[in-house]
């Protein structure tokens, strides 16, 4: 696998991502913010954070196994999360590991959490944009 991913001694050792991933493959791949939509364009989730977690992970997952690779191959992920505050940190670990168990995968990685005021349409609560590294 092209990428490593660790907790360096020094730093806090989070449960829900790691802080660094050493990417030793040789092609990068840039996956768009992903959200809680079907391939037919249907909404999922409506007003449930975990589902919409969950459908954008698996929808990165979708996008990397259409280019050959999967979610193993994730360097780095970046979440825009409509509102974000610290009620919303539950709902967020339960869609992530909904999605775990879906792809039959370990899904943590270096990630950065941005509250935002909106998202590209109404009903949206999360956006998933992921960078990946294969061989």
């Amino acid at each position: 696998m092209p990428i490593e991913l660790l907790n360096p001694p020094g730093l806090p050792q989070p449960e829900h991502y790691r802080q660094v991933a050493v990417a030793s493959g040789s092609r990068t791949v840039y996956v768009a913010g992903q959200v809680a939509r079907t391939a037919d364009g249907e909404p999922v989730g409506s007003d449930d954070l975990a589902a919409q977690v969950e459908q954008a992970y698996v929808n990165v997952d979708i996008a990397l196994c259409g280019v050959g690779g999967s979610f193993d191959d994730v360097a780095k992920l970046t979440l825009y999360v409509v509102e974000w505050d610290q009620s919303k940190v539950a709902a967020l670990g339960e869609g992530i590991s909904r999605a775990s168990a879906r792809l039959g995968r370990d899904l943590i990685r270096p990630i950065t959490l941005l509250g935002v005021a909106a998202l590209g349409e109404p009903d949206l609560l999360v956006e998933v944009e992921a960078v990946a590294v294969m061989p």
